[in-house]
């Protein structure tokens, strides 16, 4: 009689004996014997979750087919992520003829960028508030001079007034 839960004192005596073959049935259809042995391990895991249940028939078989389903799940994990990954590669990728160029700027160029963004930012907090507002409504955000001019109720030549000097005050910060 074949249960539905084999009882996992049969699944475990059954592991336990041939351990060693799992292994190298694993290693065998994966081509390592450490994926070999996690997948082992994961057998292990699954088999010592089983409850307590009635008599297995057969338990040398369902513990093969239980690590055959776990292999193909594993295969098929694997093969999706490198799938992915691939799918990924070509999507980000810049190729100049046969080879791949990589667009990240240099270690150098980022630390310049980023010194310069911490000076900018530290020159917009030394303008006065509402020539802030003005040029981070317009500049920063993309509003036009009379959006801009209607979100802070004031004209629109004092707008432009306001980025100008903004303008002038972040040109020669710093030098």
């Amino acid at each position: 009689m074949v249960s539905s839960q084999p009882s996992s004192t049969q699944l475990m005596d059954a592991y336990l004996e041939r351990r060693p073959n799992l292994v190298r049935f694993f290693a065998a259809r994966l081509g390592s014997v450490a994926s070999a042995e996690d997948l082992t391990q994961d057998l292990y895991l699954k088999i010592s979750a089983y409850e307590q249940s009635a008599e297995v028939d057969r338990p040398m078989a369902l513990l093969y087919r239980i690590a055959a389903n776990l292999m193909l799940d594993r295969l098929r994990h694997e093969r999706r992520s490198i799938l992915r990954d691939e799918e990924w590669h070509r999507i980000l990728r810049t190729r100049l003829g046969e080879e791949d160029v990589d667009e990240a700027p240099a270690a150098d160029d980022a630390l310049g960028a980023r010194q310069r963004l911490t000076q900018l930012m530290c020159a917009l907090e030394a303008l006065p508030p509402r020539m802030r507002e003005a040029f981070t409504l317009h500049k920063l955000e993309g509003h036009s001079h009379a959006e801009t001019a209607r979100a802070m109720s004031i004209s629109i030549s004092a707008v432009e007034k306001h980025i100008s000097g903004a303008m002038r005050h972040l040109l020669h910060w710093g030098s």
